[in-house]
């Protein structure tokens, strides 16, 4: 199985959402946001919630590519927030290779 990383490196979505969740990220708060993305409870560990964000985005990612009127853009914008707000977190917590 790949890792989270490597997944998040191959999506390939539009630059004006990436831009969008880049932008929104700089102000990711991990629990005021991911509550409301994945439901209250315990809060998981940064590997899940990535994992549970991707899973939740494909979702949307499909109805925006079928046009869908189903389709929640802000809510897409969201999800990506989180996602690029875990992986930077997650990528913080991993240690620095030592030279």
């Amino acid at each position: 199985m790949q890792d989270v990383l490597t997944i998040l490196q191959q999506l390939q979505r539009p630059r004006l959402l990436m831009r969008a969740a880049r932008i929104g990220a700089m102000d990711y708060r991990r629990t005021a946001q991911l509550p409301r993305l994945l439901g209250y409870g315990q809060m998981p560990k940064h590997s899940e919630a990535i994992l549970r964000l991707i899973e939740i985005e494909g979702d949307l990612n499909a109805l925006r590519k079928a046009g869908e009127s189903a389709y929640n853009l802000l809510r897409h914008i969201d999800v990506m927030i989180a996602i690029v707000g875990e992986a930077r977190d997650l990528r913080a917590s991993q240690p620095k290779p030592v030279d």
